[in-house]
């Protein structure tokens, strides 16, 4: 395991296992400098099936995942920038681990043992991914790195007490491994030192036909197993209701050609978020181990990807605001319906929602998310 110290740049360096040809690999290099001159790096994991996903310790996001189709051709499927250059322009949350709270919390408001709170409002009129300056907007320390069969990297954030609004000190980790069967695990954990709220999730932009492609994503088959999803207002706050999918356009349970039913304007959910950008119950508790939250298929190249989580909901966003104005790798303009995001996570708006389970976290507790992002080919 190679250990890397605060502040401390590997340019280009790269650690391979004692199982030689087949093991993964980890390789290190900078990405660019922060305005306050703080380094950003990129690690590489890379297994041994030609599977390589690229971190950033800008946000603990996912910048690239080149994954093979059925032909053994391997293509970056995740939306972002090639450089940091874009991102500081324009972030949009590509890739990035979002919190202190994903999701959105109605009018920034809430209260924690019977003290009210107030976070920046940063989607009016709602707080959104935890603020003007959440989880994926600093550079979070890159702790350790790991390769041999399952390359990992391990990245952590202290947000102090007050951060955005938001009471306790938290420690949160997020560590991204690989395996050879196609496994890319993202685990995130985090501790308070008093009472606060968590709920991270993962906001990489996927298109399994390849980022950039002139079709778009809308051609993905999607897959979600749920029977129910929460309904939102105007704004995008859920109503409390737990609705049906049978008959409506959110019904996902068989697989579905995603463009099929985004734009249809009779269904008034699909007015409000201008396509999908909704919360689905997989189930109405956090299950006891792994589920099935999602699965997508690219019929074209035959890339199929598997979401699997410990959290009871999954925020499916179909990219409705991607709007030209962002230029992302290669010079790509990236169009509405060119990425999909798949969060797996505990409801929006439960803060204020007793009914949608708690995100307190207490010292002594650690929260957790496990995301598996499972690749495989048809």
């Amino acid at each position: 395991m190679a250990q890397l110290g605060f502040g401390l740049v590997l340019a280009g360096a790269t650690v391979a296992g004692a199982t030689g040809a087949m093991a993964g690999t980890v390789s290190v290099r900078p990405f660019g400098r922060m305005p306050d001159g703080t380094a950003v790096r990129a690690i590489t994991l890379t297994n041994a099936r030609k599977l390589s996903v690229t971190v950033l310790t800008l946000g603990a996001s996912v910048q690239a995942a080149s994954v093979p189709d059925r032909a053994g051709r391997s293509a970056d499927v995740v939306l972002g920038y090639d450089d940091l250059a874009g991102y500081l322009a324009k972030l949009n949350f590509f890739g990035a681990t979002v919190g202190r709270v994903a999701n959105r919390i109605a009018g920034g408001r809430f209260a924690l043992d019977g003290r009210a709170y107030q976070v920046p409002v940063n989607d009016a009129p709602n707080s959104l991914h935890g603020g003007t300056k959440g989880f994926d907007k600093v550079v979070w320390q890159l702790v350790s790195t790991g390769a041999g069969a399952r390359p990992h990297v391990t990245l952590r954030y202290l947000s102090p007490d007050g951060d955005q609004g938001y009471p306790g000190a938290l420690t949160a980790t997020a560590t991204y491994s690989l395996n050879d069967q196609g496994a890319l695990a993202v685990d995130y954990s985090a501790t308070t030192n008093k009472p606060t709220i968590v709920n991270l999730s993962n906001h990489t932009y996927w298109n399994l036909a390849g980022e950039g492609v002139h079709e778009g994503a809308m051609g993905l088959r999607l897959t979600l197993p749920a029977g129910s999803f929460t309904p939102t207002d105007a704004t995008a706050i859920p109503t409390g209701e737990f609705r049906p999918v049978a008959g409506t356009p959110f019904d996902f349970r068989r697989p579905t050609v995603i463009g099929d039913r985004v734009r249809d304007g009779r269904d008034e959910q699909l007015r409000y978020g201008r396509g999908y950008d909704h919360n689905w119950v997989v189930s109405r508790t956090p299950p006891s181990g792994m589920q099935l939250m999602a699965r997508v298929e690219d019929p074209g190249s035959g890339r199929l990807m598997e979401v699997l989580s410990d959290q009871p909901g999954i925020q499916f966003y179909s990219g409705n605001f991607l709007d030209t104005t962002i230029a992302g790798k290669s010079g790509h303009l990236y169009r509405e319906g060119d990425g999909i995001v798949l969060e797996p996570q505990k409801f929006p708006d439960a803060p204020n929602r007793p009914a949608f389970g708690s995100v307190r976290l207490g010292p002594g507790q650690t929260y957790a998310n496990h995301i598996i992002f499972r690749f495989s080919v048809q």
